[in-house]
């Protein structure tokens, strides 16, 4: 029988991921640490009384995630860590039972929620969008002296601010250890920041549980491990798998893969008359034997929002599952998984102003619990044998092998940071941006601009524009603009060929914008 002391407060999180990841039978915790009601095998508080889940105390608000509290050491705290101690030996006499319960419900704030140390002087303040800027070193870049680049490219990927930089630095010099069954500080420190890290993104999304957050390399590898694990293990010949011919790649393949394997069928799912999803061919396309919707919550070349919640509303009632590629919506609007209803949702860090390398899926707790593990190794297991072994519990059952923990640290950062300006904020100022991007572009002669205009889409567009120009080939417009006026602009089928071949056009421009860009860097970029 193994008992933890800690004379420190903690996350409820580490306390939970401690007990699970190191086998522990006894935490002995300080008088008055926050619990929530979540299992802990004979957890005993610091006054000595063993507790149930069910006599776990609830947290101060149900509906926020506690920060990390400064750290406190007490005399008492010790002594009663002895108490807990000897009630710990004595309860080894008694036979008790492994329980587990379901994780606290989490609400994304509309400020940044701090659960992860502050690397930086400060974070920006709600809807500064101008200050911002200064946060970013990549946008003081210049391609000629005293002439910044125009970064409009962000549908490929975001910049990082120094406050994300910062705790990615931070991690390594001073949290730099393998992250879970360490048992000293280093370790601590790490698993610390890397479990924070998944809550952050839990409340981000607004997720039921921290452990429905998977952190992969990517929304591809998530996208990847669903089709791979749920998809292979379900799926049968004759089953249908419907896609949009909007979806980035990313969606798009691994499905043709599983549909390969399976004999599984896939559907697409068309353009309307505007260049955006036809809703009436979706609705045709349900039927019994579809299994699967698998959609992007933004399209990535037409920046136009698809409708998850009705998508969503309308697969399952043919008993369908519904995957959402949220790469263009996470990073620019409020996203609450709860509302839209869905299965599964992907994200890419790179995309929402965090590093490389990391991702997450975030899938409901009792549908992962039924997916057969994604890679075995190290981490993944509860328990290894000659004869087999057994996986890990959520989340850690998807996440074999060392993660990327200095990487979703600074996830956790990335998501601070966009939560302190306010994601109500950034969508109603990059609508400004998308609308003021439309008008420009339209004024060039000879230009065709693809999907629902501004006033045909319902709700603000993305601020992104796909576009052709007559006479001009997209990767020769891509580097005059680049070498005359320092413009970063993508060129090319953004991987998305399918809906490039039903547009009609092998390949296009694209302008593409977040928080921190201008309305003069617009002008100056189509000029």
């Amino acid at each position: 029988t193994t008992v933890l002391f800690l004379d420190s407060w903690i996350s409820r999180e580490v306390s939970i991921k401690f007990h699970m990841s190191l086998g522990l039978d006894f935490v002995a915790l300080p008088p008055g640490t926050p619990l929530s009601s979540v299992a802990l095998r004979g957890a005993l508080d610091g006054s000595g009384r063993q507790t149930s889940p069910e006599a776990l105390p609830a947290p101060a608000s149900s509906n926020t995630i506690p920060n990390l509290p400064p750290q406190q050491s007490t005399g008492t705290s010790l002594l009663s860590a002895g108490l807990a101690f000897g009630l710990a030996l004595s309860a080894v006499l008694r036979p008790h039972r492994s329980r587990r319960g379901r994780g606290t419900p989490m609400r994304r704030s509309s400020s940044a929620t701090k659960t992860l140390a502050n690397t930086s002087n400060s974070w920006p303040r709600p809807g500064d969008f101008e200050s911002c800027r200064a946060d970013f070193p990549a946008l003081q870049e210049e391609y000629e002296p005293g002439k910044r680049i125009i970064y409009l490219d962000n549908a490929a990927t975001s910049h990082k601010p120094q406050q994300v930089l910062a705790k990615l630095e931070h991690t390594y010099k001073h949290e730099n250890s393998n992250v879970h069954r360490g048992m000293h500080r280093l370790s601590v420190k790490a698993t610390e920041s890397f479990e924070a890290a998944r809550a952050t993104v839990a409340a981000f999304v607004n997720a039921f549980s921290f452990e429905e957050i998977v952190f992969t390399r990517n929304a591809t590898e998530a996208i990847n491990l669903i089709a791979q694990t749920w998809g292979r293990s379900t799926l049968q010949a004759g089953d249908e798998i419907i896609v949009t011919i909007m979806e980035h790649h990313s969606n798009l393949v691994p499905w043709q893969m599983v549909a390969e394997a399976t004999g599984a069928t896939i559907k697409y799912v068309g353009l309307s008359d505007e260049n955006a999803l036809n809703m009436e061919q979706f609705m045709a396309a349900l039927s019994p034997r579809t299994r699967l919707v698998a959609v992007a919550h933004v399209s990535n070349v037409l920046g136009c929002e698809n409708r998850i919640t009705e998508i969503a509303s309308k697969a399952h009632e043919v008993g369908a599952k519904v995957l959402v590629d949220a790469c263009q919506s996470v990073p620019h609007k409020p996203v609450d998984v709860r509302e839209l209803g869905v299965d599964w949702l992907v994200a890419s860090g790179h995309k929402m102003c965090g590093p490389s390398g990391i991702g997450f899926l975030w899938g409901r707790a009792s549908l992962l619990r039924s997916m057969p593990p994604f890679l075995g190794g190290g981490e993944m297991i509860d328990t290894v044998t000659t004869s087999g072994f057994t996986c890990a519990e959520l989340p850690h059952k998807f996440e074999a092998g060392t993660p990327a923990f200095a990487e979703a640290a600074a996830l956790g950062a990335a998501c601070d940071y966009l939560s302190a300006l306010g994601m109500d904020r950034i969508e109603e100022w990059e609508g400004q941006l998308a609308r003021h991007l439309w008008q420009r572009l339209s004024e060039v002669p000879g230009i065709q601009i693809y999907g629902p205009t501004p006033e045909q889409h319902q709700g603000p567009r993305a601020p992104l524009c796909s576009f052709n120009i007559e006479g001009v080939h997209p990767n020769d417009l891509a580097t005059l603009v680049d070498q005359e006026s320092g413009v970063a602009l993508r060129a090319g089928h953004h991987c998305a060929q399918p809906l490039h071949e039903a547009l009609g056009v092998p390949s296009s421009a694209r302008l593409s914008a977040h928080f921190y860009n201008t309305f003069e860097e617009i002008d100056l970029a189509v000029a």
